[in-house]
Parts: C-alpha cells; structure tokens; sequence
C-alpha cells in the first residue's frame, strides 16, 4: 500500500513539475511578446523565467529523491525486521518442541544445530546494523596496524567455508606468483568485515551452486588487490554502480529471492574508502556471475617478506 502510495506521489510531482514549466514557458513567452519594445523588461523577464525554471526543476528532483529514499528505507526496515524474526520464530519452534516432546538424541543434536545455525544468522544481522550506524558516525583510523592481506583473506574463507556448511573446494584462493605476501594498514576488524560481507555475497548470490574463486595480485607496486568471482546470478549493468548504495539491493530473478539488508556492500565501501582504497563490481549480465574488485594500499616496505 504505501509503495503504490509513494509510487502515485512521484508521478504527480513529476507531472506537476512539468506542467509548471510549460506554464512558466507559456507565460514567459507571452510577457516577451506583449512587452516586446522593452529591453530591460526583457532581460528582467528572462532572467527571473529562469530563476523559476531552476526552481522548479530542483523542487521537482528533491521530491522525487526523498520518495526513494523513503522506500529504500521502508525496503531496509522490511528486510531486517524478515532477518531478525525468521530465526527468532524457528528457535523458539525448536524450543517448544524440545520442551513438549520426547525427543531421540539424533534429533535433538538436529535440532541443536538448527538453533545454532538461526542463532548466527541473528548476530550476524545485528552485527551488521550495527557496523553500519558505527562506520556512519566516524572514521575508526586510529586502530589501525600493519595486516597481512594473505592470512586475512584465508581466514575469511575458511569462516565463510564453515558458517554456509560449504566443501573446502567451494571457495579457492589464488595467491600471489612467488609467494609474495601482501601487506596493508588497517583497522583489523573492519577490514574483516568487508572481506566477509564480500565472500558472503558471492556465496548468496549463487543458489545454484556455490563456485568461487579468489584472486590476490598486485597493482603498479603501490596497490594491492582482492577479486572475488563466483558464476552466480549476475547483475545488472544499471546495477553495478547502485548495488554500494546504503539500503539498495538489486532485483533479483522471478525464480530466485535473495534475502539481505541491503547493507552489505554499502559497509565494503565505506570501510575500503576509509583506508584510501575502493571496491567496484564487474558483471557479463543476469546469469553470467559476477566479480568484485577490492582494491587496498599497499604497506609500503612491507609488502614482501
């Protein structure tokens, strides 16, 4: 209800704002036209025309950026209120049956490991919104130390390796030629962080089956890089750029739901770019998966040991 609402307020703004410019334009041209022998009444009149025109136009785009802000944020309030409820009824349902049942000791272990399973995918929602309101309030560079970005991106996979139950082959990571290890200068935690939500993704964003490989290399000797490619859904090319917004996600597929905040990639973002760095993604199109490019400074003079 409220996104047809929002829906029909853009559209009327739109067209009021174009109704209003070609009225403005209407009279302009009519003003000019009776008072056509006055110079000075003209350059006045042109002049305040395009005052007007001006105000209109960014009235108009005002409007119709604060409508979807409101539903990205409507979008966003959805979506976790769905993360966090979800797991909260599916434990408290084990619960309830442990506690009304006789259960077998198979299916109790089952049932214990279902709960452990909701219960870290709630923290990892909290965690989320959380990180978000810190990293939006200020800049954490004072924690920052020297990383080695090789160690870093294998503890990462290995995490996400356990936390989506994955074989070992499902995440691989090829190193730098030569054994050379990579070292960076960053706040340890939030770097983790992005490096997760980026694997996490690769991982969400392939329901058919989860193929991904990462690359670590590096720039003109002063960057370090981190690709992270999976063969899922794709994105779409208006998409590429959107998808680092706060509270955007991209649509996904008729057949395919992906569930999320919208938060994810916005925090890879924010934290890359507090370390003088930054992300993009590459994409052949829906169904053609998809790469995404961190790029990070290198710890100069520690950059191969």
């Amino acid at each position: 209800m409220n996104l047809t609402r929002r829906r029909g307020a853009k559209a009327f703004f739109i067209t009021l704002g174009v109704c209003l410019t070609v009225l403005a334009v209407a009279l302009n041209v009519t003003w000019v036209h009776i008072n056509g022998r006055r110079i000075a009444l003209d350059v006045l009149g042109v002049f305040l025309f395009a005052i007007l025109i001006a105000g209109v136009v960014l009235n108009t785009v005002f409007l119709v950026r604060e409508i979807r802000r409101n539903e990205r944020q409507d979008s966003f309030l959805n979506a976790v209120t769905h993360e966090l409820k979800t797991p909260i009824a599916s434990v408290r349902l084990y619960l309830d049956t442990l506690q009304r049942h006789p259960v077998d000791e198979l299916q109790r272990q089952h049932f214990y490991a279902t709960m452990r399973s909701d219960t870290d995918r709630l923290l990892a929602t909290v965690e989320q919104v959380l990180k978000a309101g810190e990293l939006g309030q200020r800049e954490r560079v004072h924690r920052r130390g020297r990383i080695e970005l090789n160690v870093l991106v294998a503890e990462c996979i290995a995490i996400t390796l356990s936390r989506h139950h994955l074989p070992e082959d499902a995440i691989q990571l090829e190193d730098v030629p030569g054994d050379v290890r990579l070292f960076v200068s960053a706040n340890p935690e939030d770097l983790r962080t992005a490096i997760l939500n980026l694997l996490d993704n690769a991982v969400k964003y392939s329901p058919q089956g989860v193929h991904v490989r990462c690359k670590l290399s590096i720039e003109n000797y002063t960057w370090a890089v981190l690709s992270i490619t999976d063969t899922g859904i794709g994105i779409q090319p208006h998409d590429l750029r959107r998808i680092f917004k706060r509270f955007y996600r991209a649509a996904s597929n008729d057949r395919v739901k992906i569930k999320g905040t919208g938060l994810g990639l916005f925090l890879v973002r924010t934290i890359v770019r507090q370390h003088g760095g930054d992300v993009r993604a590459t994409s052949e199109g829906l169904g053609k998966g998809s790469t995404l490019i961190l790029k990070l400074p290198l710890a100069i003079g520690n950059a191969m040991g």
